[in-house]
């Protein structure tokens, strides 16, 4: 039995050892094949640690391979974050089941939100064009229809969760590519998914994050599995820097600054946002002041880190809306164990796409491009990464 899981680990902690330990009970997993982003992340934010070492953390706390998901669908919404993932497993033609996490832990109720979602039936979309109409942001304009067409309040909790919405639209995913894949869950405990305190179950990536950007690294001995601790360690005797979200600020303000016009072909830019954030960038002191005066009911401080991130990379040059509807057309591997180098023989006799294990410096497609960018532009904050590391570095192998 072969299970995928689709990650971040920005970093690896308790909470994740908890799902990949249950993964492998669940679903009675011989191999785990992990879709990881690579060096920035679904929010718009920067990796803390580079692809690669990431990797090694994934490995050595037991997954077997690890697979990059290209930037394009990484930096992008839930959904195409969730069709990039999907159609990349989905592809490899080995794949059994697909384990995640969600604050529903049901996957039965997953399943019928992204029926109505798929189908959309004419009751539905009479509602969601009612609640539109009343000049309600979308998000809310459908949590709202599948209320009533569900008859519960429930489900607006249900889909306002950050693993639910994902859950679901891997589901969608699995549906429209027709998927032999079938989708398991295990419901999430510990700290919320952006909670900002340490917890002394499972704390949150963010609250990690954000201790290591404010705290001592020695302080979160306890909240690591020691795999994880002991790399950041390692990094941290090393002189590796951290990165967060807060080093891209002047890099943007440079970019906006000396082109105005650079954010408005951003899929993400809609209804004069452009202009919004232009005129706050003059009053803004840092990232985070800056995306905190440019939200709105309509636009959440996610969507605006990520146009922001998606600027910083030099995005707009590329059609990253079509890009992002497009299957995966590669399969870039990250690193492997010694059950992960059975997989990888496996997948090479049964995959539907290319298998790349070396980056190859011509003929590439604009996915790669982009990743090969990524790689480039995040070598700005991370003087230990090479911008060129891409063609630099061979699979990771434990």
């Amino acid at each position: 039995m072969i299970t995928g899981i689709i990650t971040e680990y920005n970093p690896f902690h308790k909470g994740h050892q908890y799902h990949l330990n249950n993964c492998k009970l669940d679903t009675n997993a011989d191999y785990i094949v992990c879709v990881m982003s690579g060096n920035f992340m679904q929010r718009g934010i920067p990796a803390l640690i580079d692809k690669w070492k990431r990797t090694e953390m994934a490995l050595k706390n037991g997954v077997d391979l690890v697979i990059e998901l290209p930037l394009v669908y990484s930096l992008s919404s839930a959904e195409h974050f969730a069709f990039g993932s999907v159609s990349l497993l989905n592809s490899l033609n080995i794949i059994d089941n697909l384990y995640f996490g969600s604050e529903e832990g049901n996957v039965k109720t997953l399943e019928s939100i992204s029926s109505v979602l798929i189908s959309e039936p004419e009751k539905y979309k009479s509602m969601l064009k009612n609640y539109l109409s009343l000049g309600l942001p979308f998000h809310l304009s459908r949590a709202k229809s599948l209320s009533d067409f569900f008859k519960s309040d429930n489900i607006s909790d249900i889909i306002s969760n950050s693993n639910n919405i994902l859950g679901i639209e891997y589901i969608k995913a699995l549906k429209l590519l027709n998927s032999s894949i079938t989708p398991m869950t295990i419901k999430r405990i510990g700290a919320k998914y952006n909670e900002k305190k340490l917890n002394n179950d499972f704390s949150s990536a963010t609250s990690i994050r954000n201790h290591l950007k404010n705290g001592c690294l020695k302080d979160l001995k306890n909240y690591l599995p020691k795999e994880s601790y002991d790399i950041l360690y390692k990094l941290s005797c090393e002189n590796y820097p951290f990165i967060f979200e807060k080093d891209m600020f002047k890099y943007i303000k440079y970019k906006l600054l000396i082109d105005d016009t650079s954010l408005k072909t951003l899929p993400d830019i809609s209804e004069g946002l452009d202009n919004k954030i232009l005129k706050e960038l003059l009053n803004s002191s840092s990232l985070d002041e800056l995306i905190l005066n440019s939200k709105s009911k309509r636009y959440t401080y996610t969507r605006i880190n990520r146009i922001l991130a998606q600027s910083f990379l030099n995005l707009e040059k590329y059609d990253l809306l079509n890009l992002s509807k497009q299957p995966t057309p590669y399969c870039r591997i990250l690193g492997f164990t010694s059950k992960g180098k059975e997989i990888l023989k496996n997948i090479k006799k049964n995959s539907d796409i290319d298998i790349i294990t070396k980056v190859p410096k011509k003929n590439i497609n604009d996915h790669m491009k982009i990743d090969i960018l990524g790689t480039k532009t995040y070598s700005l904050l991370n003087p230990k990464v090479n911008p060129m590391q891409d063609y630099l570095t061979s699979p990771i192998i434990i």
